[in-house]
């Protein structure tokens, strides 16, 4: 059976939420609400009523065999820097920590300065989307830009691992010519996008082939977490496999890590199910399958990074 590592999932003391819905707080029995009055199941009941602890999260890593997982994190479940944070600390070398920050708020770079040089992250997550991420509440700006350059300039001195969330086509936040842009400008800097540029079923693939190709660079990884919810089939998802092998013949095996997106996938799907449509997949090579499935996020998050 293939290694195994998650390289996207969450945790989270207690939901608490912010997005186009305004903010959103945990309600009971792993339901979230949205101010507008928006209201879904986010956690699985086997995970937790209001909040994931990393026990949790292990408790199902090891029933289905995952080694590693990566804990990012966005303003959908809302910032869990401290909690993230100490939960690597507690599982070092099982759990890597990504902390996240707004680069609009006041006091930033004090922020940032805590985060990565007092707290020794090496993972910088950027939630830029308009659903939930820094675009949901501020005005669109471009992923090329003045400030999004600062940004990096300062997760590439810091030596960070940079892993955006750009939302979906059709947004504003869908900028891959730009984030490719930005990506040319620092080699030296590896970037991670997150859900495949998170095609929806099979409408606007010439688009996402576009996108891709535009991000097929040595210093930028895809993670493949929600790949089978945002195309809204059932297991064993035969659109996001194809998807899959799409992506491998577009940047290469060593460029994709699979990931689940744990908790909220785990509502509808099993862990092992997520895993094994690409492991189970008669038409990915045991290279492919051992890269995405372990040695890409192996070697992005864990061999030099650490985790936290």
């Amino acid at each position: 059976m293939e290694k195994v590592i998650d390289a996207h999932i969450h945790v989270c003391r207690y939901i608490s939420g912010f997005g186009e819905g305004g903010e959103m707080q945990a309600i009971g029995k792993g339901y979230a609400q949205y101010a507008d009055g928006t209201a879904f199941q986010m956690i699985p009941d086997f995970l937790g009523e209001y909040g994931v602890t990393p026990e949790a999260v292990i408790r199902q890593m090891d029933a289905a065999g995952v080694e590693k997982a990566v804990m990012l994190q966005g303003q959908f479940l809302g910032m869990q820097n401290l909690y993230t944070w100490q939960a690597a600390q507690k599982y070092p070398g099982r759990l890597a920590a990504a902390a996240m920050y707004d680069p609009f708020c006041r006091n930033a770079g004090a922020v940032r300065r805590h985060l990565f040089e007092e707290l020794k992250f090496s993972i910088l997550k950027l939630e830029v989307s308009t659903g939930s991420g820094l675009m949901s509440y501020h005005d669109s700006f471009a992923l090329d830009g003045e400030m999004m350059e600062e940004v990096l300039c300062y997760a590439q001195a810091q030596g960070n691992v940079v892993v955006f969330d750009i939302g979906r086509y059709g947004s504003e936040c869908w900028q891959p010519q730009a984030l490719a842009r930005a990506a040319r400008r620092h080699p030296g800097l590896q970037f991670v996008v997150c859900h495949l540029l998170a095609p929806q079923g099979r409408a606007h693939e010439a688009e996402w082939r576009e996108g891709m190709r535009a991000l097929a660079l040595e210093n930028v990884a895809f993670d493949l977490a929600s790949l089978p919810s945002n195309q809204g089939e059932a297991y064993p998802y035969p659109n996001a496999a194809e998807l899959v092998r799409q992506a491998i013949g577009m940047v290469g095996s060593d460029h994709l890590m699979w990931g689940s997106d744990l908790p909220m996938n785990l509502c509808r799907a099993s862990y092992r199910e997520l895993i094994d449509y690409i492991r189970l997949d008669s038409q990915i090579n045991s290279r492919d399958k051992d890269n995405i499935l372990y040695r890409t996020a192996e070697r992005i998050y864990f061999q030099e990074q650490g985790g936290a």
